[in-house]
């Protein structure tokens, strides 16, 4: 996190609305361009939004800072939100455009864009060493969104082998991005 979000979560932390509009500022438009891309819902991408940034300052989800980096992990409660919400009114078939995992210009500093980027294709990477039926369970479950059971109902899989390839997958996933060179440490 840098030294500059480390301070304002630290402040918000303390009850600082001051510095909950700092960290709405800077994250708004890459979050709100996220959940665009996510769902295609401008409504929705708002509620996501006002959900996030309440989640954080009611203190239902806090930031662990040896666990990596605060955008990522604003951008992964924002990702948890929004698939909430999407399966709240049943909108499954939510795609994820390759260029999801990219944020949008202005709301990042240049060094974190790369990261971004570099993460983004090191997971791609990854990906593609797994079995087509894993690559299938990691692209319903993960990127549109779909529940366990979902995934068993549309692909008339038991639910139990469902869970197993999603196991399974991650535990792949896990280990060859742990073999690449330097890994994902942020991810």
């Amino acid at each position: 996190m840098s030294n500059r979000d480390h301070e304002l979560y630290q402040r918000l932390f303390d009850g600082d609305k001051q510095a909950l509009e700092s960290l709405y500022d800077k994250y708004e438009k890459l979050l709100y361009s996220f959940v665009i891309k996510l769902s295609g819902d401008q409504t929705l991408a708002e509620e996501v939004l006002q959900e996030v940034f309440i989640k954080i300052w009611t203190q239902k989800a806090t930031y662990d800072e040896s666990k990596g980096r605060f955008s990522s992990w604003i951008v992964t409660i924002t990702r948890y939100t929004a698939i909430d919400l999407i399966r709240k009114y049943k909108k499954h078939n939510v795609a994820f455009e390759k260029e999801t995992d990219i944020p949008e210009e202005g709301a990042e500093s240049t060094e974190d864009i790369v990261e971004w980027k570099e993460q983004g294709e090191q997971i791609r990477k990854a990906v593609k060493y797994l079995s087509e039926e894993q690559k299938q369970m990691v692209d319903l479950f993960y990127f549109k969104g779909l529940s366990q059971r979902e995934i068993a109902e549309q692909t008339h899989i038991p639910l139990g082998t469902v869970k197993g390839r999603i196991r399974l997958a991650l535990k792949h996933l896990k280990k060859q991005l742990a073999s690449q060179k330097g890994g994902v440490h942020d991810a």
